[in-house]
Formats: structure tokens, sequence, C-alpha cells
């Protein structure tokens, strides 16, 4: 019997397909359970250790940093090498480093401990972009990384409440142990899946060769640096990213502290509470990526319209919860709403740096995205709030990290300008399965 083709657009079965999907959404859950579950243990951090706010915001801000050391040669590897290999060994290093945070002394060897998880998730995003863009159908690409991404908020809610939950029975040092477990299991499956053939770093040239239009040549070292420098709506993009991850992450980093001191409430219902804002973003970030998908049917800018549109109401949102009496119904629906907003910009804003560049540049372009947005965005947005909130009080730090998803607000829309000339530049290649 005859192997059936997989269907238009796809690179394998329907349910192949939504297997690596699904292993693919299960690291990014489970990375970023590792990821935040040290934002619950403050308290005891504090206790055993007498950290202060910015110390503890640098405990957020390792990851990061260890990140923007190693996305870039490791997004190399991705596109030049393998995706799901890259992937399983980045998975696997990541799990056992958040293990090794169990057996930390002090807040140099834990600090040292959260880097080396940093390292370990370096690739995971990049790689993971690449796949998904490459696994779907473009007109679906908004939408499928929506779903992906819907696991970011969902992952940090359970690892703040879970990491809670265990250190307040067993101790903080056990929340380390046990949630690095189900991470290592998935990394091992995904050594397995069939990837996709790498693409060549080549561009077809316009000049007639025994009689056939469209030959092709390999990209020289500039025009791959072109691909990014002379791409405006990439660039906007990436910086537009990056102050909307300054705000997401203090909002994740600090907002339990916020319910403990302003509003007084004891430590598992103010991680309660900060979990359920962020859980809310699981309806934002399909829900943005569907519209983008759907809107940029009728109008080829919506990929970065809708990313300008929810920055401004992340920034109205919040500002508008932090300046309302404290404690009140109004102001934890406005946050929920603020919840929605600050997540539903990243599907679209994700499948641009996929959309604009050449197919054998995708982990790249995603790990420059990267890079940008933890270097300017969620590596400082932890120490400068928490910096802020150590000054001046963490109520006012919050309001200051609400206002820098205005800047977002005016990069994404000055990116849609661009988006549809940059989009008309990028070179066409069809994607073929490993066998």
């Amino acid at each position: 019997m005859a192997k059936q083709p997989p269907p238009e657009g796809y690179l394998f079965s329907k349910a192949y397909t939504h297997y690596v999907f699904l292993l693919l959404w299960l690291l990014y859950f489970f990375d970023y359970i590792d990821r935040m579950v040290v934002v619950s243990l403050f308290p005891f951090l504090k206790a055993d250790w007498g950290l202060t706010d910015a110390q503890c915001g640098a405990m957020v801000s390792a990851v990061y940093w260890a990140i923007i050391l190693f996305s870039f040669p490791i997004s190399i590897l991705i596109d030049r090498w393998s995706r799901k290999k890259s992937i399983g060994i980045m998975a696997v290093l990541w799990s056992m480093a958040t293990a090794a945070c169990a057996f930390t002394r002090n807040f140099g060897q834990l600090f040292a401990a959260r880097a080396a998880i940093g390292i370990g998730e370096a690739g995971y995003a990049p790689g993971g972009t690449a796949m998904i863009s490459a696994l779907f159908p473009e007109k679906r690409r908004a939408f499928m990384v929506g779903i992906w991404n819907a696991s970011i908020p969902l992952g940090m809610a359970v690892g703040i409440v879970i990491g809670g939950v265990i250190a307040s029975r067993w101790g903080w040092r056990h929340a380390f142990g046990i949630v690095a477990l189900p991470g290592l299991i998935v990394a091992l499956l995904f050594l397995f899946v069939r990837d996709y053939k790498t693409v060549s770093l080549e561009k077809t040239v316009d000049r007639e060769l025994r009689g056939h239009l469209a030959a092709r040549c390999p990209l020289s070292k500039m025009e791959i640096v072109r691909t990014f420098a002379a791409t405006p709506s990439l660039l906007l993009t990436y910086f537009g990213f990056a102050g909307m991850m300054f705000t997401s992450i203090s909002m994740s980093t600090f907002l339990p502290t916020y319910f403990q001191r302003v509003q007084g409430f004891p430590l598992q219902k103010a991680t309660l509470m900060a979990s359920g804002i962020m859980l809310t973003a699981i309806i934002g970030s399909p829900l943005g990526g569907w519209i983008a998908d759907a809107w940029m049917k009728k109008r080829i800018q919506a990929r970065l319209l809708l990313p300008s549109i929810s920055a401004l109401l992340t920034a109205v949102l919040f500002l508008t919860g932090f300046y309302l009496p404290t404690g009140g119904m109004v102001q934890y629906g406005i946050f929920l709403l603020a919840g929605i907003a600050s997540i539903a910009w990243a599907s679209s804003a994700i499948a641009v740096t996929q959309d604009v560049v050449h197919p054998g540049l995708r982990a790249v372009s995603y790990a420059l995205c990267v890079i940008t947005q933890n270097l300017l965005g969620s590596a400082l947005g932890p120490i400068v709030t928490g910096a802020f909130s150590d000054r001046y009080g963490i109520l006012t730090a919050l309001k200051i990290a609400s206002a820098m998803a205005l800047i977002s607000f005016v990069l994404f829309y000055l990116g849609a300008r661009y988006y549809a000339r940059d989009l008309d530049k990028v070179e066409k290649v069809a994607l073929t399965a490993e066998e």
C-alpha cells in the first residue's frame, strides 16, 4: 500500500505533526516551571540567606543573561545541524541544572546554577519556533505559535504555585528537585522525533542559464547580515519584544510581592492571585494569533498591528489597576484583562521573525530576537524593578514597569509600515522532511 503524502502545507501527517507539537508544548511548559519556580521561594531564601529584592530579581535574571550569551551560537547549530537533537540536548541540560539548584549552599552557588538553566534553555525557543514554522502551513503560523506560547504563562503560574506548596511542606530545596524530573523525560522522547532537512543558504538569481530562469547561488556572509540589518520590520519587532518582556517578566516576578506587601495577603493567596493573572494569558496567546491570522487575510500588516494594540492595552490596563484602590474585585478584574493583553501580542510578533527572513535562518532570527528581548527586557526588568522597589516601594516600581509597554506600542506600529515590503523580499524555499 502506497504511503499517503502529507496534507498540503504540512511536512508530516496531521497526527504525527500534532504529536511533535505536543512534545514541543510540554517542553516549553516545563521550561517555564523550572525557570519561574524560584519566584515563590523568595521568602524562604530571604529568611535563610538574608537576600534583598534586587538579589531575588537577579535569580530570575541569571537565566536570561545566560540565554543572551548562548542563544546566537546555539541557533547557528540548530539551523545548520539539527532541530530535534539541539532541542533534546538543551532540555536535558536545563532539567539537570534545575535539580542542581537543590544542592546549593549560598547566593553565589544558586546564581550559578540558575545561569546554567539559562544555558540549557538558550536553544529551545529558536529551535522550537523554527520547527513550528516548518510543521504547519504559513497561514496558521501565528495561531499555532500562540497555542505553543500559551504554555509560558501556564508554566509560570504552575511553577510559582507548586514551588510555594512544596517549599511550605518540605522545604525550598525539594521544590527544585521535584520540578526538574518531568522535563527530563520529555526531552528524551524528543530526541527520537522526525525533523525537517537542513535548508541550504542559497538565493534565487534572475539570470538565464541553459534556457531556464531562477538559478540559485549561495548567500554571502554580507548578504546574510543584510537579511537582518536591512529588514526594518524585523528590527522594530525585536525591540518591541524587549519592551513587552520588561513589563511581563517584571509583573510575573513581583506581583506576588505586591499582593503580599501592599494588599497584606498571605504568601499562598498572593501567589495564587498572581498566578490567576498569568493564567489568563492562556486565552490571550492563541486568541492573539488567531485574530492576527484572520485579520492578515484582509490586511497584510495585521501581524504587527495587533501587537501594537496589545501593547497599548497592556500599559493602560496595568496602570489603571495600580492607580485604583487596592484589594477590590474591579482592580483584580482589570489585572485579569491586562494578563490577556500582555501575551496577545507575542504569537504574531514571533511569526514575523519567521515570515521576513530566509527559511534557512529562522532559528538565528528568533535567537537575535531572544537576545534583544532578554538583554533589554527579561534580564533587565527584574533587576531594575527590584531596585526601584528597594528604593521607592513595590507599587511605584510596578507602575514604571507597566509604562514600558508604551514604547513597544510605538515600535510595533512603526514596524507594521515596513512589513509588506520586507515580506516581498523573502526567498521562497520548500521544506522537506527527514526520511
